[in-house]
Parts: C-alpha cells; structure tokens; sequence
C-alpha cells in the first residue's frame, strides 16, 4: 500500500505541471487525498467492514468532493485532477494509469444488480464533465471527451465524444495519454460543414438551371 501511495505522488507531477514540491502536493491536493482515503476504505470494504469503510469514504467526499464508493476497484498511478464531482460508483473497475478530471461519473444506468457500473482499462484519459454510464468496458489508451455520455462499449485506442458517445478515432496505434483533452474532433461540426457544403453546391445548381431557364426562355420569344 506504501508503494502504491508513493506512485500516486509521483504521478501528480508527470500529470500536472502546476505541482512544485513534494509538501505542496500531499497537503493540498484533493484528488490525491480522495485516492487515499479509498485504498484505506477499500482496505476495510474487502475485510467485509463495509459500515466502517462507507464511513471513511463519506468524510473524505466531504472534505474533498470526490465520492468513491469503497467497493471500486482503482489500479495504480490514478490521477484525478481537479476533482470536484468526481463520481466513482461501487462496481466500477479502473487500470493503471488511468486520468479523469472534474465532474467525470462512472455511474450506472438504473437499479440493476451485480456489475453494473463501467470498465476502465489501462492508459485511459477521461475528460471534464464526462459520464460513463452502465457496466461497459472503455479499452486500453482510449480518451473520452469532455462532456461526451458513453453509453456502449468503447474499443482499444479510440478517441469517443459526443451525446452520445460515438468513437471518431480509431487506427489501431497508440494515442498518446497527454492533457490536451479539450483537442479532440468534433462530429457535429464536421456534419455541419458538410451540409454547408452540400447546400453551397445545390444553390450553384439551382443558379445554373435558372440561367438555363431564362436562355430558352429568350430564344422562345424570338
């Protein structure tokens, strides 16, 4: 658990270039502080103190914003950044080096039993405001947009926006795991354009067809 506590300092500072010192980042960054209190609570959870550990999770939802539930399970070197409304429900599953930002839920999808909250897989970057909902698996190196609600199976190395989510990359290589989470295409506007152009070309025909018209409309005449 030690090691585990010392990655997830280490990883703040790849994460995140505001952070300065060692001091600075123990004492004062929630997402950090939310990450420790669940591997003690979780720690409880598996030794079936569920009460003991619901406890814990709640007073470090309060002091910090980020509600884990004590039965997820988090791998190592995760990063929440900026985490407030961070949602992370019981049956949810999380990899290794894994990043999600604030008012990211991994929630579910009604009162359904057993498995019913999402997969994360390794390497996955989920951006602000993003909800995956439902027991769904995001795969390997993917990235979620912000404000994207994913409510279907996600593939390996897929970059998924929208509401809802739809993938619009995925080439079979690596996307690199980097904070420029707001760059990410935009499916709407593309269609967007397209009609636009769609439109641009029906009205050169239109205009095209009414000089015709007024062509033959001139030799009738004469």
């Amino acid at each position: 658990m030690f090691k585990k506590f010392k990655e997830d300092v280490e990883v703040v500072f790849e994460q995140d270039p505001a952070a300065r010192s060692y001091l600075e980042v123990i004492l004062t960054y929630s997402g950090l502080h939310a990450i420790w209190s669940h591997r003690i609570a979780h720690a409880f959870f598996n030794s079936k103190l569920f009460f003991l550990a619901r406890v814990i999770s709640q007073v470090s939802r309060f002091f910090t914003g980020i509600e884990i539930h004590p039965g997820a399970k988090i791998g190592r070197r995760f990063f929440i950044d900026h985490g407030m409304g961070v949602v992370i429900g019981e049956t949810c599953e999380i990899g290794d080096n894994v990043t999600i930002y604030q008012g990211v839920t991994l929630g579910g999808t009604g009162k359904e039993k057993g498995k019913r909250h999402p997969t994360i897989k390794d390497n996955v970057l989920i951006a602000t405001g993003a909800k995956v909902l439902g027991s769904i698996t995001v795969g390997e190196n993917s990235k979620i947009g912000g404000g994207s609600v994913v409510l279907k199976e996600v593939p390996p190395n897929s970059t998924v926006v929208g509401i809802p989510g739809r993938v619009v990359i995925q080439d079979g290589k690596r996307i690199n795991k980097d904070l420029n989470h707001c760059d990410l295409p935009d499916p709407v506007a593309d269609r967007l354009k397209e009609m636009q152009a769609e439109l641009s070309q029906l009205q050169e025909e239109l205009f095209e067809l009414k000089e015709e018209g007024i062509k033959v409309n001139g030799h009738s005449n004469l």
